[in-house]
């Protein structure tokens, strides 16, 4: 068995997000967005979160979705710590490997 890489097409970070009843994603548009102009976007070091917006820039109501972008993901628990809902529940990937940095 090799060691993974970050790079890796098939290496997938275990990121769940927390819906509510309803099976939405409500917390990251109605919550982060309003209340805290979306820190998920500033607290990863990886880009790993963007809220993607309409045409004209907007994101309120059904005008923004939540991007998760797993592919970047370093393994930071960064986002499990600072998410100010809790919403963010992330889980070590199956087999408890991690990436393989370079030089580190």
């Amino acid at each position: 068995m090799s060691p993974r890489s970050c790079f890796e097409s098939s290496w997938v970070p275990a990121i769940r997000l927390i819906v509510d009843v309803g099976g939405q994603l409500v917390a990251p548009i109605a919550v982060n967005v309003a209340k805290f102009d979306a820190p998920e976007q500033r607290y990863c070091p990886a880009g790993v979160y963007e809220i993607v917006r309409d045409e004209a820039g907007h994101s309120s109501g059904n005008s923004a979705r939540l991007q998760i972008n797993a592919q970047n993901c370093v393994h930071c628990k960064t986002c499990d710590i600072k998410d100010p809902t809790q919403n963010v529940n992330w889980v070590v990937p199956q087999g408890g490997e991690w990436p393989i940095y370079q030089g580190m």
